[in-house]
């Protein structure tokens, strides 16, 4: 979707609408201010190629006024240069202006002064409160001025401002004085000079709004939770109209802690976890599955705009007057890592992409291809799907469409089948020779044919679509994209995925009139990126490795190596030229063309490490030194294998990264410390003991009762290769 400064943004029950014209975004959180500023333009290309449209971020008032009445927007705190760069990056903007963040941020990003003067005052923040809206206009006022010139109006990326977080489910004030506050700080950022066509407040959990258009949320996992032990099915891979993060067919009811009516606005999401932040109690991992699992599953129910927190991870700033991560100490439930904020997000706290970042990118290119459609589909309930994520046994299903005119004349429904059989650390039963048939009421919108269904599997199928103007697809397949131009004579390709490919995958009704189908595996789907020449045809690209679109409108590849690799990727159709790549086999109809780099890529780092005669009981001390590091390297990661509770590392005495044991390897960035050939540090690594309170999925060898120890240490050079 092209946005600009004339572009009418608007909403109705379904989706934004940019034109009148629905409008499905994907959506990333990334914090700025918990990022190098020289990688801003990298990251931001990162998260545009992985499918992101709209970027959020929160302004996080203690990064910014640690001490009372002293900003600071300098350095990776500048928010007008993040902004601008997102525009450089041809990306959107949702402005996150608090006051109150959380964030998983000392104070929930409130300054101590702030507290200290209400507390010698005697008011209460997050209230209408006299004193307090005062230091509220400050802090508005100021972002304001480095957002200023910047907002859609003028061109800028800006098209939207989220008010508060969670106010009336942590913290604030619920009912009419609660909705009188959101109010007041909408009026009061209007005022200031926020005049874009979108605020948002989020919706659940009983939060109030304002009257702002509410987003939703959804974690599969819970590690704010206070129990030690592995907690209910997530109701996060229920389908269901349900909008709120609770265990969905409980005693609640429907709608039940929402404070909006959900027939007058869209479901949108702005907190789908893109992965989850360990804390010092809980360190649940979320994997790939977890989350590609969980979007489809959203999709399905409904949402016509996917929007991730975190999508990616950060490194918490360092303070004047302490830390600034949430901790028991400063009242708040939990103890977070002092610096890593790395979220096992899609992209990751030194931008590593990682597979979810993949699962999602998946999605997002059947979205941005299919959006405008699945927004005027709204969910239909299915006939036996469970509703209740203890339900382990029944098949979960849903339906999308929406009625259109074929070509022939006739009205037919057009939509999509979902089918979900997984659920997040449980079995779920298996279903050989499924009757998969899709249903409004009694009335069958489409059948498929009879598949096996096993634990973990999850999938959604097409039904009338529209190819071109002469032909209807029924598709027992997943739909990935369409590769504009692709086919002959400037005719279309569809681009479906599957791993059971039969002659009945496809009902073709009509003359595709020179549009092709193109199918490929799961597998490659999630290693497909789809690149455009300069005449505007578009490729789909497959390797092992991310290709990243560049601010001016060209292409690179990162490549990670472990030893010694010349990548090689495939791409169809052929024609393609593909910058420090040769062909080695061209493609023929339905073959992949073949092309391998023209030169190899070699990990020459080595890693030594010794523990240090200072270990103790108490404390495992380890020496590390990188050296050889390639000269051509654009970054050089560590993976460290670790047993213990927490591990911290040190360079010239100077703490720069800690983690919070998971059973994970270690990945640490090495570039923005400065690397040239060689990198030095100290680990310290706290133990963990058999009677640590903390839940943890998979436990380290404990050695006479405890772990404290690195069991070896691995690294990967990083280099770009420049595509186009």
């Amino acid at each position: 979707m092209n946005i600009n400064k004339n572009t009418k943004i608007t909403f109705n029950k379904n989706s934004i609408l940019c034109d009148d014209k629905p409008w499905f975004p994907m959506m990333g959180e990334i914090h700025f201010s918990r990022y190098p500023k020289k990688y801003w333009e990298e990251e931001l290309c990162k998260m545009k190629s992985g499918g992101i449209d709209v970027v959020s971020l929160y302004v996080i008032w203690i990064h910014h006024e640690e001490e009372e009445g002293v900003f600071d927007f300098e350095g990776d705190r500048d928010l007008r240069t993040f902004l601008e760069t997102v525009k450089k990056c041809g990306l959107y903007c949702i402005l996150r202006i608090g006051p109150w963040a959380h964030g998983e941020a000392r104070n929930g990003g409130f300054p101590d002064w702030l507290l200290k003067d209400a507390k010698e005052k005697n008011y209460e923040s997050r209230t209408d409160a006299p004193e307090y809206l005062k230091y509220v206009r400050r802090f508005y006022e100021k972002t304001f001025e480095q957002a200023k010139g910047l907002l859609i109006k003028d061109d800028g990326p800006i098209i939207g401002v989220q008010i508060e977080n969670e106010y009336g489910h942590v913290g604030g004030k619920t009912g009419e004085e609660g909705e009188q506050h959101m109010r007041t700080l909408h009026d009061m950022a209007v005022e200031i000079g926020f005049d874009v066509p979108i605020f948002t407040a989020t919706g659940w959990g009983g939060a109030v709004t304002g009257g702002m258009i509410p987003v939703m949320g959804g974690y599969c996992e819970a590690p704010w939770d206070q129990r030690l032990t592995e907690i209910e099915p997530s109701g996060n891979y229920i389908f269901t109209k349900e909008r709120n993060d609770h265990n969905i067919g409980s005693d609640h009811g429907l709608g039940v802690g929402i404070t909006f009516d959900m027939d007058k606005f869209p479901y949108l999401t702005a907190e789908l976890g893109g992965g989850l932040q360990v804390t010092r109690h809980r360190r649940c991992i979320a994997s790939a599955t977890d989350i590609g699992a969980m979007s489809m599953v959203k999709l399905g129910s409904g949402v016509s705009l996917l929007g991730y927190y975190m999508y990616h991870g950060g490194t918490n700033p360092e303070g004047k007057f302490s830390t600034l991560q949430e901790t028991k100490a400063t009242g708040y439930p939990n103890d977070l890592p002092v610096l890593s904020y790395d979220f096992n997000a899609p992209i990751k706290e030194y931008g590593q992409m990682s597979d979810t970042y993949r699962q999602i990118k998946r999605l997002s290119m059947f979205v941005h291809d299919f959006g405008s459609d699945i927004c005027d589909m709204p969910y239909v309930e299915q006939k036996g799907n469970p509703l209740k994520p203890e339900n382990l046994t029944d098949l979960r299903t849903s339906v999308r469409y929406k009625e259109i005119t074929s070509f022939d004349g006739e009205k037919v429904p057009y939509g999509f089948y979902f089918v979900n059989n997984y659920q997040r650390r449980y079995e779920m039963a298996d279903h050989n020779a499924a009757k998969l048939t899709a249903y409004d009421g009694d009335r069958v919108l489409a059948t498929f044919p009879d598949r096996d269904i096993k634990d973990g599997d999850y999938f959604f199928y097409a039904f009338n679509m529209p190819i071109g103007d002469n032909a209807l697809l029924t598709a027992a397949a997943t739909p990935l994209c369409i590769l504009h131009g692709a086919g002959d004579d400037g005719a279309d390709a569809y681009v479906f995925y599957t791993d059971n490919l039969t002659e009945n995958t496809y009902k073709i009704k009509g003359d595709m009139n020179g549009n092709e189908i193109f199918t490929i595996s799961s597998e490659d789907a999630l290693k497909a990126s789809k690149i455009c020449d300069k005449d505007g045809r578009e490729y789909l690209v497959i390797g092992n490795h991310e290709i990243v679109c560049t601010a001016d409108g060209g292409y690179e590849m990162f490549v990670s190596v472990e030893k010694e690799e010349k990548p090689i990727i495939k791409v169809w159709p052929g024609g393609a030229e593909i910058g420090g790549f040769k062909c080695i086999k061209a493609a023929t109809g339905q073959g992949l063309a073949e092309f391998e780099a023209v030169r190899s890529y070699s990990n020459t780092a080595k890693v030594s490490y010794k523990e240090l005669p200072t270990s103790s009981d108490y404390e495992s001390f380890y020496s590390m030194e990188v050296s050889d590091i390639p000269e051509d390297a654009d970054e050089l990661y560590l993976n460290i294998d670790y047993a213990g509770d927490i591990a911290n590392m040190f360079m010239d005495g100077k703490h720069i990264a800690d983690s919070f044991y998971t059973g994970q390897k270690w990945e640490i960035g090495l570039k923005r410390f400065g690397f040239s050939d060689r990198f030095s540090s100290l680990i310290v690594i706290d133990p963990l003991y058999e009677d640590t309170k903390v839940y943890l999925q998979k436990w380290p060898v404990l050695k006479n009762g405890k772990a404290g120890y690195i069991n070896f240490i691995t690294s990967l050079s990083q280099f770009r290769i420049k595509l186009s």
